[in-house]
Order: C-alpha cells, then structure tokens, then sequence
C-alpha cells in the first residue's frame, strides 16, 4: 500500500477522532463529574422554593385578652419574569379585545375560545414583543388599580422603576379585597401578579396602652433570587422586646412549577412553619381601661396635655397598668412621631414633695427618729450659709409624722441632715432613683439623683429639686413602702405561652434589694394615711369605706433654657390602697394644668384623678372595704367633675 495514502488515511482518522475522543469526554464529564450542577441548574428553571411565613405570636394581658393578633392577609407581587415573557399575555390581550365585540356575551363557552384562539394566532403575526409587554401592562393596570386601591400610574411606575424580579405592589390586603383582585386576575387572564398568603398584626383596643404594647414594621429583603420578599418585626413596646418570641420560625416549600403555577402533586418538600409565642402581660385590661379613661378625664378638667398614671402590685411588681399621654393609635401611626414617646416610662422630672419619703423612711429606718419624734422646723425659714430652705406654711414643730402630712420642706430637710448628705443618696439610690427600673421594656429613662457634693443641692434634693425621676420610678419606690420593704423589679411580661397553652417560660418576682425594714415600712404607710385626712394635703384623694394613703407633690416646671417656669408646675399624687394591706400603688402625674378652676397644687389635681382610678379599681378587684359605706359610693360618670 502506498505510505503516502496511509498518512493521509491516518491523518484523516487522527481529524475524525480526536473531536470525538474529546466530545465523548466531555460527554463522560457532564454524565458523571458535573451531574449534580446540571441538575441542580436544571431543577432551578422549573423549581420554586415558597416561604410559608410563620405566624405571629400574641400579646395577651394577664387573663387571656387579646392586645395584638395576626390575622390572615395577602400581598399581591409582581413577576418581571411573567410580565415580561410569558406567551399567556397575548391571551389576556386577545380575551380584551374579543370581549369588546358586542356578540361576545351571546357565545358558548367552546365559541369564546375559538374567538379567543383565533385573535392569539393574529396577534403573533402582528405585534412586536416589545409592544406585547406594554399593551399588557397598560390592560394589565386598569384591570387591577380599582381592586387593589391603587392608580394606573401608579402601577405603571412601580413596574418601571422594578429593582427586582419580583416585588411587592400591594401589602396586607383583608380575604375580601384579595379574592377581589383574584377573580380579576382570573377573568382577564392577567399574567405577571402573583398572590401569597401571609398575615397581618392587629390590635382589638388600639387606644388601649399603646406606648406598653408596641407595635411592628415591615421590611423588604433580598431573597436570594433576585427577589424582595416581607419581614414583619417589632418596632417598638413588647413587640420589639419580645419579638424572637413572638415571630416564629418561617417554613418553606419547594415545588415544580410551568409557567408560575404549581404543578399538582409536584410538591417535593415542605417545612411547616412554626407558629410564635404568645406573650402574656401583666397587665389587666380592665385597670388600664379605667386608667386610660380617667387620665383623660384628669387632664380635660385641668385643662393639660400631658401626664401619666402607673398602677403597680406592691407584693410582686406587676405592672397592672400604664398610660402616657400624648398617645396614639395603634390602627394609625401617623401620631407616633409626635406622641410616640412614653411619659411614664421616659419623661424624667423633678417630682417635688413626692420624694420626702425617702428622708423620712432613712431617717425611721437608721432610728435617727420615731413617727412621733419632734422636728423643728423653724416656723418657715431655713439660714445655714448660703442653704436657705423656706416654706409655704410656717410651722414650729412638728412630729416625723406631722412633717410628710403638711408635706413640709424644712422638717423633711432636718430629717435629711440627721441622716447625713451620703446616707440619704445612698437611700436614694436604693430607693431605685438614678438608675433604669429594668423593665422588659426599651428606652427607659435612668434620671439623676447625684451626689454632688454641693450642700445646696443635698437640701433641695430633700424636698424634690436637684434630681431628676420618671413616674415608673416613683411607683416602684411607693411599692417599697406599700410592701414588705424591698424594691422590686418592675415587670410587664409575666409569661411565655405555646400555642397548646402550655407555659414555656414564667417570669416571676424579682427583689432587687432590701431598702428598709418591715417596721419602717409599716411607720411609712401610717405617716402616709395621715396624708389623706383631714388636716392633710390629700383630702381629695380618699376613696369612701377604703383607708387611703399616700403623698402629693408640686413642683415649678423646670424651663429647658435654664431656670423655671413661672406659673407652670407639675403636680403628682402618689397613693395605696387599702392602705394597712396595699393591693396596689398607683401614681398620677399630671404636666402643665392651665385650669382656672383650683390652685396648681398634687393635692387639688392630681388627688382627685387618683380618687376616681381608686375607686373604679376597687370594685374591678373586688377589694373588701374597711368601713361600712358601699365600695360604689365613689364612682362617678367620667362626664362628672
């Protein structure tokens, strides 16, 4: 055989093998060593893998009543990918136009899809694809702006301005509003909008402790896949403090889809979702609701705007209820920015008389005095170098006693002086005063109660000037006194429930520390009933076959600029009752009256706010009076002055 035919036939055969040695190669290659990424890539084109959003825990007060719940709700989203290359939209446009004709509601339904068929087949031909997705879009967005409460403009923007592939277009929409928007998307064939269920938060009493309850906020997150999916959180209050608790953990499914819809019993897996924790408070919503309501009546008769109420149990530090005003709404949050900050737990001010207690009870509890020891006080004026304590009522002497019921400032400071400047913030600070309470609850103001070395400031601090407090911080120090002498840990949250009713977790009493003895305490709430009787600054704050005590404050509201207001005060009451067993403390601030009815003192605006809550309170808790007249007496319309 001729060598040179033989190199050509080599040659040849060396072409024909080598591409097919390396096709059969690379063919071994995706068979078995890139198997798993072709198949995973593969699986992507038609796979789909759907959050299934867990739901939302809820906020229960203390006997089960709901605060916040999630309920069922859709978002409508929107899908580039459909809007824009899915063949059904000629259909949708085909369907527009078949239906103009005037015959078309005289067709069968076999009639109406040939019609229909026959106008898809010409639309092909005609239009560009380019003008396909406009065409749709614009029929798209008349069809769906009325049911989804939007503007065909508005569609139209969101689509061009599309920072993913898909997105939301409308949240939170109630079943009957969706199943609107999904009978048009139905009728019309509309492509491109896709519906998921999900939930939404929603308060039954929205007015009712809005700055404790909190509310939540959504958010968009990349999902991974070129989409944005929802994320609920809390924002503020017990939502925000409890929400890993309360949000749950998001299930998923993965299933085959063509052309966006689920194929039937293509599911392959699915996780189910694990609902939230329900969260209940210590709160009673009937005490918050008297709370709310007399608080506005308060600060409408004494013609303010601002103010707080706190109502805690004194033998475990629960907090029964809470109310700050301003308020807002929990259905509306417009108000937030302006009202969002909670008077009883942020406002700090300097509270006046309410704070001779800790004088007195340091005093009584390093046995400096007895309720009955003799005070001097100087007939209403106070000189050592450049400390001058004056007072409104001149008084000679007066018993420990006699000193917290005419609420006088220079017996208060002799009580401070016996102590000494560092014992008395020491009582101060165990008191609670110049530190956060530690209630599960965020933003909490600490206050001031420094020690500045500056003998000036020790006096006025005696009498409630030259420290600062917020009203949770005050009704924790009465709760010291109104119970067994320890300061407790205030607390909102008082257990951690799964959806079978089965408690996770209890949050219980929590004693900080001891701050007086029992025996002070007792001698305490003796010189504080004295406060209510007659010759005291509390008269208007006695609730009718009840023993009330408690004590009144008054201060000049301090201006932000430097000095005081002239004029202006704030004017509190802080008050127990029954007052040989308290069954709860309770504290009324009321900022800034402007009324021209009474005087601007604790006692005149303040009491009688406490009256009302005291007496509506004893017959919610069904506390037994300590006399004969009916627990009813005193409970009046909210119209009455």
């Amino acid at each position: 055989m001729n060598k040179a035919f033989q190199l050509r036939c080599s040659i040849l055969c060396g072409i024909l093998v080598f591409p097919l040695g390396l096709l059969s190669g690379r063919l071994l290659e995706i068979q078995w060593l890139d198997r798993g990424r072709f198949v995973d890539e593969s699986r992507r084109s038609y796979q789909r893998t759907e959050v299934l959003p867990a739901m939302r825990g809820n906020i229960l007060d203390r006997n089960d009543v709901p605060l916040a719940q999630s309920i069922p709700a859709t978002t409508v989203y929107i899908d580039m990918n459909h809007l824009r290359n899915d063949p059904g939209r000629l259909r949708a446009l085909a369907l527009k136009e078949a239906a103009m004709d005037p015959g078309w509601h005289a067709l069968g339904e076999e009639a109406r899809s040939r019609a229909v068929q026959r106008i898809v087949k010409r639309l092909k031909t005609e239009m560009p694809k380019e003008d396909v997705s406009a065409a749709h879009l614009d029929h798209a967005a008349d069809v769906l702006a009325r049911p989804l409460g939007m503007k065909r403009a508005e569609i139209r923007s969101m689509v061009k301005n599309a920072r993913a592939q898909w997105f939301p277009i409308a949240r939170n929409l109630a079943e009957d509003e969706a199943d609107k928007v999904r009978e048009a998307i139905a009728a019309h064939a509309i492509r491109g909008f896709r519906m998921e269920r999900g939930f939404r938060r929603w308060y039954p009493s929205p007015d009712m402790a809005p700055h404790l309850v909190g509310y939540t906020g959504e958010s968009e997150e990349d999902d991974g896949r070129g989409g944005l999916v929802i994320r609920e959180s809390g924002k503020f209050g017990v939502e925000a403090v409890m929400d890993a608790r309360l949000r749950g953990t998001d299930g998923w499914q993965r299933g085959n889809r063509v052309n966006g819809k689920l194929i039937p019993g293509g599911t392959e897996e699915r996780m189910a979702p694990q609902t939230g924790l329900d969260v209940r408070l210590t709160l009673d919503l009937g005490l918050q609701r008297i709370v709310e309501e007399e608080l506005d009546w308060g600060l409408a008769e004494f013609d303010s705007k601002r103010g707080a109420v706190v109502m805690i149990d004194p033998k475990s530090g629960e907090v029964l209820a809470m109310a700050s005003r301003p308020n807002f709404n929990l259905a509306d949050l417009t108000t937030v920015k302006d009202a969002g900050a909670s008077y009883a737990l942020q406002t700090i001010y300097e509270p006046g008389s309410t704070i001779k207690v800790v004088a007195a009870a340091a005093a009584l509890n390093e046995g400096k005095v007895g309720p009955q020891s003799k005070v001097n006080c100087h007939n209403g004026l106070f000189q050592s170098g450049k400390v001058v304590v004056r007072d409104d009522h001149p008084a000679g002497s007066l018993t420990v006693e006699g000193v917290i019921q005419k609420s006088n400032n220079i017996g208060t400071y002799m009580l401070g002086r016996q102590v000494g400047a560092k014992k008395f913030y020491e009582y101060m600070h165990r008191f609670g005063f110049g530190r956060r309470t530690g209630i599960q609850l965020s933003g909490e103001s600490s206050g001031t109660a420094r020690d500045t070395n500056n003998p000036l400031d020790f006096s006025r601090a005696c009498y409630g000037y030259a420290v600062n407090v917020t009203p949770l911080q005050l009704a924790c120090a009465y709760s010291v006194i109104a119970g067994d002498g320890n300061l407790r840990k205030p607390l909102i949250v008082r257990e951690l429930v799964a959806g079978d009713g089965s408690v996770v977790e209890s949050f219980g009493p929590e004693v900080v520390h001891r701050v007086i003895n029992e025996r002070t305490a007792a001698a305490m709430r003796g010189a504080l009933e004295k406060v209510t009787e007659e010759g005291g600054t509390a008269t208007r704050a006695t609730v009718p076959g009840f023993r009330v005590a408690g004590k009144t404050g008054t201060v000049v509201k301090h201006n932000p600029k430097g000095g005081y207001l002239n004029g202006r005060y704030i004017v509190s009451f802080v008050g127990m009752m029954p007052a040989e067993e308290p069954a709860f403390v309770c504290i009324v601030v009321v900022d800034d009256p402007r009324t021209t009815k009474c005087r601007h003192y604790g006692g005149t605006i303040a009491a009688p706010v406490f009256s009302r809550i005291a007496a509506r309170a004893a017959v919610h808790l069904n506390l037994k009076p300590a006399g004969a007249a009916p627990v009813t007496a005193q409970v009046r319309n909210t119209a009455d002055p």
